[in-house]
C-alpha cells in the first residue's frame, strides 16, 4: 500500500482527515476568484475576493494542508500548504506593478503543474482541479504581463470551473462518507 493510501486510511481512522475541508476552501475561493475576474458582476473585480482569498484560500487552506501532514498525507499537504501561501500573499499584494504580479502568477502556475503532474493517477476530479488552476494562472500570468482584458476574463471562467470542480469534488466526498453510500460520483 503506498504511502498516500496508508495516510488516507490513518486519516480517515481517526477522524483527522482534513481533505474534503481544503478542498471547500479551495473551490470556493476559485469560483470567489473566478467569477469576481469575469466582469459577470457589475463593478467587481479579482481585487474584490481578497479577504476571502486571505481568510478562506489563504488561512483555511494553509491550516487544512498543516493537517493533512500531520496525517502522512502528503500530496494534500503540500498542495494545501502551498496554495494556502499563495492566496494569502495574492490578497496582499495589491499595489505591485503588473510584472512582479505577472512572474508571481507564473511562478505559482509552475508549482500547479507540478500539483497535476503529481496528482494525475489520482482520479479525474484530481486532473480536472489541477489541470484547469494550471491553465488559469497561465492565461492570468500572461494577461497580467499584456494587460489583457479578455484573457484575464477567460483565466476567470477557467479558475471558477476548476473551483466547482474541487467544491463538487468534497460535496461528493462529504456526502457520500455521510449517507454510508455513493449518493454522488466522485470517479
Amino acid at each position: 500500500m503506498s504511502n498516500e493510501a496508508t495516510g488516507a486510511l490513518t486519516a480517515r481512522s481517526t477522524g483527522a482527515d482534513a481533505g474534503n475541508l481544503g478542498y471547500l476552501a479551495l473551490g470556493l475561493t476559485l469560483l470567489a476568484y473566478g467569477l469576481l475576474s469575469t466582469g459577470l458582476f457589475s463593478g467587481t473585480s479579482a481585487g474584490n475576493s481578497a479577504h476571502l482569498a486571505h481568510i478562506v484560500g489563504g488561512l483555511t487552506l494553509f491550516i487544512a494542508g498543516l493537517w493533512q501532514f500531520r496525517a502522512g498525507e502528503g500530496f494534500t499537504g503540500t498542495a494545501f500548504t502551498s496554495l494556502g501561501a499563495f492566496w494569502a500573499t495574492w490578497s496582499t499584494a495589491s499595489g505591485v506593478g503588473k510584472n512582479a504580479a505577472g512572474l508571481f502568477l507564473l511562478l505559482w502556475a509552475l508549482l500547479a503543474l507540478t500539483l497535476t503532474a503529481a496528482s494525475w493517477n489520482a482520479g479525474l476530479f484530481s486532473r480536472v482541479v489541477y489541470g484547469l488552476l494550471t491553465v488559469s494562472l497561465f492565461l492570468s500570468a500572461i494577461a497580467t504581463f499584456n494587460t489583457s482584458g479578455g484573457l484575464a476574463k477567460a483565466a476567470g471562467w477557467i479558475a471558477a470551473a476548476s473551483g466547482l470542480a474541487a467544491w463538487y469534488w468534497a460535496t461528493a466526498s462529504l456526502t457520500n462518507s455521510a449517507w454510508g453510500r455513493d449518493a454522488l460520483p466522485v470517479k
